[in-house]
């Protein structure tokens, strides 16, 4: 049993109420009926979590589905992938390998034909990319059950993001489900749960879409943020941040940091200083990048470049400035 499997149940288990200094025997505490539903529910899932990892060893053969077929969870717990040079990556590693791992599937409760992903949803997209088929199991899943085992194999790897477990949760308690079904599929415990969603609701949904996963942005300084947002003067210095050009140009934890300075702030900061314009090759190799500050626009080049590409650059610089100004010109009239 995983340390995971073991937290989880442990959140969930009845305890005996037994004094250390009376030997009278107690009466068990009894689980209350949602308790006891999720509880056995979460057996269920770990059974079928299971069997799937041994038909996977035992080499069982998974369907094809067309992955144009296929939508994502209505509850994930993920946001859109930023990374992507990341996601190139793993499409090409597919392109050359071939999809080694298979997708865990429900069909669709109201799309006959059409299937959800329980997990596997980047592996989903690259193949979309491809035009190849999805090898997937396909499963009777209800939503509780899709929830859970989203929870045993996307939680596991435990590299979801403050925010992203934050925003999930509080999709999760919108969506109808028990506080204990949070829980579970985030294995926290109920504190935990109440201080993500506590954040997640503090903060305009707008703006966590415009910042992203933040992955080295941890509780505080997003409880910081939040506090700071019960000011109508943050919010606006934030939307003034977030509307500027040079904002998309940042990561996500810059951008994170652009927001929380201006929300702190007695006055929007501009983010054009910090945030390089970048340039990449078809395969999400970064080549070169504009950095911008109020003094001077600089283009850099990596050294590890060619340094042909740099001298051939400047060669051609005459001439784009020139076909700029043309450019220029005929917008004007």
């Amino acid at each position: 049993m995983s340390k995971r499997t073991q937290s989880i149940r442990s959140m969930f288990a009845a305890k005996d109420d037994v004094s250390s200094t009376d030997n009278t025997p107690r009466t068990p505490r009894v689980a209350s009926g949602a308790i006891r539903s999720v509880r056995e529910t979460i057996s269920e899932v770990e059974k079928d979590y299971q069997l799937l990892k041994e038909q996977l060893s035992a080499g069982a053969v998974a369907v094809d589905v067309d992955a144009n077929l296929i939508d994502p969870s209505p509850f994930a717990d993920r946001f859109v992938d930023q990374d992507e040079a990341a996601f190139q990556a793993l499409v090409e590693s597919i392109r050359d390998q071939g999809q080694e791992v298979p997708v865990l599937l429900r069909e669709h409760p109201t799309s006959p034909g059409r299937y959800q992903a329980a997990y596997g949803h980047r592996r989903v997209k690259a193949l979309q990319k491809l035009g190849r088929p999805v090898k997937a199991f396909v499963r009777d899943l209800t939503n509780e059950k899709l929830v859970l085992a989203q929870g045993l194999e996307n939680s596991a790897r435990e590299d979801l993001t403050f925010i992203e477990r934050a925003t999930f949760a509080v999709k999760l308690e919108d969506s109808g489900f028990d506080r204990s079904v949070v829980q579970v599929a985030l294995a926290i415990d109920r504190a935990e749960a109440s201080k993500l969603i506590a954040v997640a609701r503090q903060i305009p949904a707008h703006f966590v879409d415009a910042i992203g996963r933040a992955p080295k942005i941890g509780r505080g300084r997003w409880q910081s943020f939040a506090d700071a947002l019960s000011d109508e003067g943050a919010l606006e210095r934030v939307r003034i941040a977030v509307a500027e050009p040079a904002f998309r140009n940042l990561g996500s934890d810059d951008r994170f940091l652009a927001v929380w300075r201006s929300a702190t702030a007695k006055q929007p900061i501009s983010p054009a200083a910090e945030a390089p314009v970048i340039a990449k090759t078809e395969t999400g190799r970064e080549f070169a990048r504009l950095k911008m500050s109020s003094r001077a626009y600089k283009i850099e080049i990596d050294k590890k470049e060619d340094p042909r590409f740099a001298v051939f650059l400047m060669e051609k610089l005459p001439d784009l400035y020139r076909e700029y100004i043309n450019d220029k010109k005929q917008g004007e009239d």
